[in-house]
């Protein structure tokens, strides 16, 4: 190996530590989770999941949204120039959407939801709320499918129905936190017809047994798309099905803690504890090696749009396999 390279590897070595300790501190489920991924997968995953997180992050705690918005798009334009800037993240993910040919459009959806929180955009319906959850979700569960090889139309559409199964949960646990930052994720039809009104809870967040009632109806069309994910995670590499069977527990897991005090998340936040994980990080590894069903059910016609980007590319499998 020449010394060049070597510097290289090294390089790639010290910024995959850098993307692995904003996961540690950010994305505490992801980064359980990614414990049963092999090195050759959990490398391009934790660079993907840390740009993810910065971005969110920015967003979150930015005071000019538009400027950290079109940071974000900027980042992303030197990414697929291959030019990516001078941050750790920013070169691993450039190496990853190279390596692994990752649809620019994928990482454009996702921040264009996060132009929609930046707009405090509301949704009518489930299904405008899927398309929020398409973006935001949906996007990083079918880079995730991409980056394991995995470019079949089928295990696409369930890759994206995880990831909005995933963000259909995290609604249901901040509804509270969320309303007290000025933003309401719960579809507004749901709520008038719980005699709810929109923008009188978001002047006083209050739970009530009808909000439980619209909480419980987005945690049971959750768990719908938690179970039509099932064969999509089988659909990918053997040794890649555990993580993602974690990963899937570990948020629904989420969903039945705020079942287990009352539907309650406005005064509380579900929480799953350390110990609570590895037992389902076990129970993963033994659901990983059960047989195969098929892929029949079509994508969400929100997350249609991810899935044909991704399905019209060809898989792509070379990467530094270290970690």
């Amino acid at each position: 190996m020449s010394r060049l390279t070597l510097a290289s590897v090294m390089d790639y070595r010290i910024d995959m530590r850098h993307c692995r300790r904003l996961l540690r501190n950010g994305s505490r489920s992801f980064f359980v989770a990614s414990w049963l991924l092999p090195a050759f997968y959990r490398a391009p995953a934790t660079a993907l999941y840390a740009f993810c997180r910065v971005a969110d992050d920015i967003i979150d705690e930015g005071e000019d949204l538009d400027a950290g918005l079109a940071e974000l798009h900027h980042r992303l334009d030197r990414i697929y120039a291959g030019d990516p800037g001078d941050d750790p993240v920013d070169r691993s993910l450039a190496g990853v959407v190279e390596r692994f040919d990752v649809p620019d459009s994928l990482l454009r959806a996702l921040l264009e939801g996060f132009q929609w929180d930046r707009d405090e955009k509301r949704y009518e319906s489930l299904s405008d709320l899927y398309g929020y959850a398409a973006r935001v979700a949906g996007t990083v569960g079918v880079m995730m499918a991409v980056l394991m090889g995995v470019r079949s139309t089928g295990a696409l559409a369930r890759a994206s129905d995880l990831g909005v199964a995933m963000q259909l949960t995290n609604i249901a646990r901040d509804v509270g936190e969320d309303a007290r930052a000025g933003r309401l994720y719960l579809p507004l039809e749901w709520l008038v017809e719980a005699n709810i009104d929109p923008d009188g809870f978001l002047a006083k967040p209050t739970w009530s047994e009808n909000l439980a009632s619209v909480t419980q109806k987005l945690l049971d069309d959750a768990e719908t798309l938690y179970d039509r994910s099932v064969p999509g995670i089988r659909a990918l590499p053997g040794d890649c099905q555990a993580a993602i069977f974690a990963a899937r527990a570990i948020y629904r897991e989420i969903g039945r803690d705020l079942q287990r005090t009352g539907l309650d998340s406005v005064n509380h936040r579900a929480v799953v504890s350390h110990a609570r994980k590895v037992a389902l990080l076990r129970q993963a590894l033994t659901q990983a090696r059960r047989p195969e069903p098929t892929l029949n059910d079509p994508p969400l016609e929100e997350t249609r749009f991810l899935v044909e980007a991704a399905a019209r590319r060809s898989p792509v499998s070379s990467f530094f396999a270290a970690s």
